[in-house]
């Protein structure tokens, strides 16, 4: 049997050096915030045919179609755009589209959205109070499953350690976004927000059902200490959580490297806190637990 208490020191000391590497991250670099938050015009489209320039297109949509602030992003072939400018009207969007289509034939929009401050900043509002109710939410809800249990932890010292797994889980993927934003210009939006929650509700899962083994077998095992309960109910737990994990995994990996360009980050993020999560349920929320009793 694995002896998980033995070397608790090291995980949850991995765990703590990831945490400070993703608030240092985040802390230095920051993040780009995409239009869903700041406001402004997001414009995909493609070229089926002859191969257009970044260039090209820059010159036409700076001296032809009348706007300034831009920025053009394309795939390897240079058939796939995305273009991002300010706040662009309805009227204006079907301007351009047409004289696009007139400068470059063969031209298919494939997605248009325009948010206008005020919006991005509700939604900013939003989508932070989303994630803090989903913490807090969970823990409570927690708490509350594990109220018939008070030796040697109390039921409310599970809803905490849970409030600190999902913090692990939320700011290690969130870290590597902000390397990213700086390194490669990704933006957060709110497939990013999407996606921590995602992180969290499958993290949650994962820790409940240790958690629930550990109660279960402090029933049933009272003459053994909690420590070698914790043991025994992560070896019995582990091929469960880790079969889970990896079922999913393997979706994530295929929709990383087959799927749609357009959602590569967002299936990455929720990839690393996956591996995360099923990492500090194992290996950082229940260790924890024996550091709030005296055995």
């Amino acid at each position: 049997m694995f002896d998980l208490i033995k070397y608790k020191n090291v995980f949850i000391g991995f765990s703590l050096i990831l945490v400070i590497a993703a608030v240092a991250a985040m802390a230095v670099f920051g993040f780009r915030l995409g239009i869903d938050f700041t406001g402004g015009t997001l414009w995909q489209f493609r070229f089926n045919g002859d191969s257009v320039t970044v260039p090209a297109l820059e010159d036409f949509f700076k001296a032809s179609a009348g706007l300034e602030n831009i920025s053009l992003n394309t795939d390897s072939d240079q058939k796939l755009f995305l273009l991002r400018t300010n706040e662009m009207k309805e009227a204006d969007h079907q301007r351009i589209s047409d004289l696009l289509k007139s400068r470059f034939p063969g031209m298919e929009e494939l997605r248009f959205e325009s948010i206008g401050p005020t919006v991005g900043d509700e939604l900013r509002r939003k989508a932070v109070l989303a994630f803090v109710l989903v913490l807090v939410g969970i823990s409570l809800y927690i708490a509350f499953a594990f109220r018939k249990v008070s030796e040697p932890v109390s039921s409310w010292k599970y809803g905490l350690i849970t409030l600190v797994t999902l913090f692990h889980d939320a700011l290690i993927p969130a870290g590597l976004y902000a390397v990213l934003s700086h390194w490669q210009g990704v933006e957060i939006d709110t497939n990013f927000i999407v996606a921590l929650l995602v992180i969290m509700g499958f993290s949650v899962h994962d820790t409940i059902v240790v958690f629930d083994r550990i109660r279960e077998n402090l029933r049933v095992q009272k003459n053994k200490k909690l420590p070698e309960i914790i043991n025994m109910s992560v070896n019995q737990t582990f091929a469960r959580s880790i079969n889970t994990s990896l079922t999913l995994i393997l979706v994530l990996l295929a929709l990383y490297f087959l799927g749609s360009a357009t959602l590569q980050y967002f299936v990455l993020i929720i990839l690393i806190g996956t591996v995360i999560g099923t990492y500090s349920s194992i290996f950082v929320a229940s260790p924890l637990l024996t550091f709030f009793t005296k055995e």
